[in-house]
């Protein structure tokens, strides 16, 4: 893809920015979840809402004691519904949820920790695949759940190292998500990705700090 040729000032320069960051702030930790499954309910519920509605609806589910994998598998779709209406499009929301414990289950036997030990494109591909699940979506939940060598494309990034900030991709606004996922990528040591999540790393000031989830 030519997109994905970039002079190398362009990709030191970028490369000089993120360890910059990271050096400063140190590794964020980011994604306020207390188990991995969470992680994964916030990555749906956050879509076309406020991150205030997600803490609202993961508080229902919490209350209820259906946070995990069975208790969401087992709890009735209207019931689910109810419980994650604040997050919006509460019916569809609770729909995918159910579709994503039910692949769990077919796949995996219900275990986060086998469905994480997949090679991350293998993963990722059966991820997309579900319904809801769009790329931002399924590299969240690799990242952030999963610890999975990605990097997260969001606003942030576009924002900060497009046109309207740094300048350091010029078409960082318009460019395909892979395309300037992959950039993001190649700019970073693979081993640092888990520890430089966009929104903690280039936005810190405004990040919530966690500790990495272990647990389901």
């Amino acid at each position: 893809m030519a997109g994905l040729v970039i002079e190398h000032r362009e990709k030191t320069s970028l490369s000089a920015h993120l360890e910059a960051l990271l050096s400063h702030y140190g590794p964020q930790n980011w994604w306020p979840a207390q188990t991995r499954f969470e992680v994964i309910v916030g990555a749906y519920l956050t879509q076309n809402t406020s991150w205030r509605n997600v803490e609202l609806a993961i508080a229902n589910l919490r209350r209820a004691g259906v946070l995990n994998p069975a208790g969401v598998g087992a709890l009735p779709l209207k019931k689910l519904q109810a419980l994650v209406r604040p997050s919006g499009s509460f019916r569809q929301k609770a729909r995918r949820l159910k579709i994503f414990v039910r692949f769990l289950d077919s796949h995996y036997g219900g275990s986060l920790s086998r469905m994480f030990a997949q090679p991350t494109d293998e993963l990722r591909a059966e991820l997309l695949s579900l319904e809801g699940v769009d790329r931002e979506t399924a590299d969240s939940i690799l990242l952030y759940a999963g610890g999975h060598p990605v990097f997260v494309v969001d606003a942030y990034t576009r924002r900060i190292f497009g046109a309207e900030r740094h300048g350091i991709i010029a078409n960082a606004k318009t460019m395909d998500y892979d395309e300037l996922r992959l950039i993001m990528e190649s700019a970073l040591l693979r081993d640092l990705l888990p520890y430089s999540m966009p929104t903690a790393t280039i936005n810190p000031r405004h990040a919530p700090r966690h500790q990495p989830c272990q647990s389901q």
